[in-house]
């Protein structure tokens, strides 16, 4: 969250924000904190209710604020809060909130600390998991309120966030990725030294759980699964270079549609994959996934969090069917399928029934993609509630399609590596987790297009019938 206080005031601050605050909070000497939450306004940032009052050349803020990561701590000498809160006369909702920089002390023009500004830490939140990371509920402007600086132009809050809100999304993906690395990891270690029963069709002696056909299958679940995941964050990181720094304008163009049509695909399937990792790593565990001994449930507890980061995960999937489909009548998607499709020929070329599999599940998981990208437009503009119902299920559809996708390719360049390359094993299993994840998991496009498109009857309508 530094980091994105950081790029906040690199964005949108006056030179005399940048100099006053930047330098500190890039050297890490001072940490940032973004206050966004109020206890009515969740995701529902219209509902903001913190006020600005103008004194002078600055604001007097007032009001509460929850769940502030690292809102108060003590590893920096100084937290620089970056808080939403409404002008005294600004329009309602949405278009009437503006940012503010609030710093915990008050700087002099030279960086040194004089007093501490009106904010306090109301309670530290009790969490399930993430125990090493503070949530604090804030409380500004108990007294003359507290002192704040505007950043960006009046009402201009939420435009501003989103810059950093976007690189959040991706950062929180990529933890989605690093749960999911860790307990695979730690899942793996446990199945090759535990002994437990006698391997199917062998002798009498036990075996290392790893023998078993049911624990390889969890376990290659979970690499698969967050080698997928792993790619596509890292794939959309290089288009969002080549968005920023490419040379050709059309390129940056092409690039920007894919981030702008992927980043909610990286947070809210990557941390669903981490969550699901980490849950199938304490099964791999047996009783001991369930002692804490193990560490295995701290991933699942951890990662957990993830998935309501940075707006719920059914917020991204609203967002992918709203905002990024149906508003370009599913131009993006369909620009994506192409490129899906145009590695059909590099497969169809290359040798070998592994890399033929892949190709049969990827056609397939593009058509399915397909069709259900011309349901949506075709029904969003009249009966926008059913699009909204299977949400959630066109954008793990669009995840487990692009990650087939980019497995695919890895698939191609470990079949392509002349005499199994440098590191053969690695090439090999790099294959496998592609076939793997074709087989079991690209496999569910089609059911996945089936949901999104037919089942939402009873779940588009309003009222409380059935729940």
């Amino acid at each position: 969250l530094n980091q994105g206080a950081v790029e906040l005031i690199s964005t949108h601050g006056t030179a005399e924000h940048k100099a006053l605050f930047l330098p500190k909070m890039i050297s890490g000497e001072w940490s940032g904190a973004m206050a966004l939450t109020e206890s009515q306004a969740g995701s529902d940032l219209a509902q903001v209710r913190t006020k600005a009052v103008p004194d002078g050349d600055h604001y007097r803020i007032s009001g509460q604020k929850i769940f502030i990561t690292y809102g108060e701590h003590d590893l920096a000498r100084n937290i620089i809060h970056m808080v939403l809160a409404r002008i005294e006369g600004a329009p309602a909702g949405i278009k009437g909130v503006s940012l503010f920089i609030i710093p915990k002390f008050l700087p002099g023009a030279d960086g040194t600390l004089g007093e501490r500004n009106d904010l306090r830490c109301v309670s530290i939140e009790n969490k399930l998991g993430i125990h090493a990371s503070p949530t604090a509920v804030m409380s500004y402007g108990d007294g003359d309120g507290a002192l704040g600086y505007l950043l960006g132009g009046e009402n201009r809050g939420i435009e501003c966030m989103f810059t950093m809100m976007n690189a959040a999304r991706l950062g929180v993906g990529l933890e989605g990725v690093a749960i999911a690395e860790r307990a695979y990891q730690q899942a793996r270690a446990f199945a090759l030294e535990r002994i437990q029963g006698r391997a199917l069709g062998g002798g009498a002696d036990p075996v290392a759980i790893v023998d078993h056909p049911d624990v390889r299958r969890m376990l290659l679940s979970m690499r698969a699964q967050t080698e997928a995941a792993r790619a596509l964050a890292y794939f959309v990181a290089a288009c969002l270079d080549m968005a920023k720094r490419h040379r050709d304008e059309k390129v940056r163009r092409r690039r920007q549609t894919l981030v702008d049509l992927l980043t909610p695909v990286v947070k809210a399937w990557s941390t669903d994959i981490g969550i699901e990792v980490a849950n199938t790593g304490i099964q791999v565990h047996g009783g001991m996934g369930y002692i804490e001994e193990t560490g295995a449930a701290q991933h699942l507890r951890d990662g957990r969090i993830a998935a309501i980061y940075e707006g719920t995960n059914a917020i991204q999937a609203n967002d992918l069917v709203g905002r990024k489909v149906a508003r370009d009548n599913g131009a993006g998607v369909h620009a994506f399928i192409a490129m899906v499709r145009e590695l059909d020929r590099d497969l169809a070329a290359a040798a070998g029934d592994d890399i033929a599999a892949i190709r049969t599940r990827l056609a397939g998981g593009a058509d399915a993609l397909a069709g259900a990208t011309r349901w949506l437009v075709e029904t969003y503009p009249s009966d926008p509630r059913s699009v909204a119902a299977g949400a959630v299920h066109y954008l793990r559809l669009l995840g487990i399609v692009a990650g087939g996708w980019l497995m695919a390719r890895a698939a191609l360049i470990a079949t392509a590596s002349p005499a199994g390359g440098s590191d053969p094993d690695f090439l090999r299993a790099k294959l496998v987790s592609a076939r793997f994840f074709a087989d079991q998991i690209l496999v569910q496009a089609g059911m996945l297009a089936t949901v999104f498109t037919q089942g939402a009857a009873f779940v588009r309508h309003e009222g409380p019938e059935g729940t």
